[in-house]
């Protein structure tokens, strides 16, 4: 069996932003040589996600606004006002935590004579929901 681990690490300057990291995971299973096997992509913090869904903008943008409403930025502490319980720790980031619970962990991907097996609008992306420093995406590909 043939294994590959890799990070990918991301600065992203912004608080939220997707970014595709398709082209990265596909260059990381032509280096792997695994022609038959599995992928798995994996967001190694608590405020980010790996998500699979179509590269459109507007897409990108109604998730945005969805989890805003969902889980609202507010750096609050007090819940009696709208603000979370996390942020009293002396974080402001309690709404990314609960944006990344929605959104998901990692993502695995079937790897199929040498390509990663997806529908045909099917995209890899990361999502950061607290950004402004440097954090790492796990790849893991295993297979023969």
């Amino acid at each position: 069996m043939k294994s590959l681990t890799r990070e990918l690490w991301m600065e992203i300057p912004h608080r939220r932003q997707i970014v595709s990291i398709h082209k990265n995971v596909e260059q990381l299973v032509t280096e792997s040589g695994v022609q038959d096997g599995l992928c798995l992509i994996n967001a190694m913090h608590i405020t980010a996600s790996v998500f699979i869904n179509d590269n459109e903008s507007g897409l990108h943008e109604d998730y945005d606004r969805w989890l805003e409403q969902l889980a609202p930025f507010n750096p609050g502490g007090d819940p009696n006002s709208g603000g979370y319980l996390h942020n009293q720790t002396g974080e402001d980031n309690a709404d990314a935590h609960h944006k990344r619970q929605i959104m998901g962990r990692e993502v695995v991907v079937a790897i199929t004579d040498g390509q990663l097996h997806l529908g045909p609008w099917e995209h890899i992306f990361y999502y950061e929901f607290d950004g402004r420093r440097r954090k790492r995406i796990l790849v893991k590909i295993i297979g023969e």
